[in-house]
């Protein structure tokens, strides 16, 4: 699959790229892109969620009401969870929510991801650039000349570039991501990828080791 390369004013500069069938035109795996999505936000939660269990309770200890006869259920304490203002039972604890997932999976996620984006015409690849200092002026601008104002936009760099990181920071419609981690969340929650030409080289040689 061919497509043309922009250049940050939004002309076509009349080169084209050729994208690997092996990462951005592959049979896409829903399972795998589901359990690399769930393995992504399961690594993002705090795990903090902690709820008083009987024993933590405040409260008397006294059984309340006789063991056998008295023709309701069996309750000690105040704190027994059969009573209303009872003590929870098997309340969440703190915990890690990450799991294991094999590397083969994640693979095959991202190039799923990728090549849905190849499919919907939502990757846009650019000549490498940079700007002399942190404007978001600036980085407007090229959304604006590449007409991708009205998406969520993932920019993928070759690198780290702090004066174009610092320019997209303040919009909440932008993000910027190197190469080498990004990741099948970030891809199919974008609505478009701004991919510039070296990103893509990089992209492609970490997905086809």
């Amino acid at each position: 699959m061919e497509i043309s390369v922009y250049n940050i004013k939004g002309e076509d500069t009349g080169r084209k790229v050729v994208l690997n069938d092996d990462v951005f035109a592959i049979e896409p795996n829903d399972h795998a892109i589901y359990l690399d999505v769930k393995h992504y936000l399961a690594a993002q939660r705090q795990g903090t969620a902690k709820a008083k269990e009987r024993s933590e309770m405040s409260g008397s200890t006294r059984k309340l009401g006789r063991q056998k006869g008295g023709g309701g259920a069996r309750r000690g304490d105040i704190n027994s969870p059969v009573l209303v203002g009872g003590a929870r039972v098997f309340g969440p604890r703190p915990r890690n929510y990450s799991f294991k997932l094999n590397k083969k999976v994640k693979s095959l996620a991202r190039r799923s991801a990728l090549t849905y984006k190849a499919q919907e015409n939502a990757l846009v690849v650019v000549e490498d650039f940079t700007f002399e200092a942190p404007k978001t002026k600036s980085f407007v601008d090229v959304v604006n000349n590449l007409k991708v104002n009205d998406k969520k936009v993932l920019m993928v760099l070759p690198g780290a570039d702090k004066n174009v990181y610092l320019s997209a920071r303040n919009l909440p419609c932008a993000k910027v991501a190197i190469a080498s981690d990004i990741n099948t969340y970030g891809v199919l929650d974008a609505g478009v990828m701004v991919v510039t030409e070296s990103a893509l080289n990089q992209i492609e040689a970490v997905l086809t080791k």
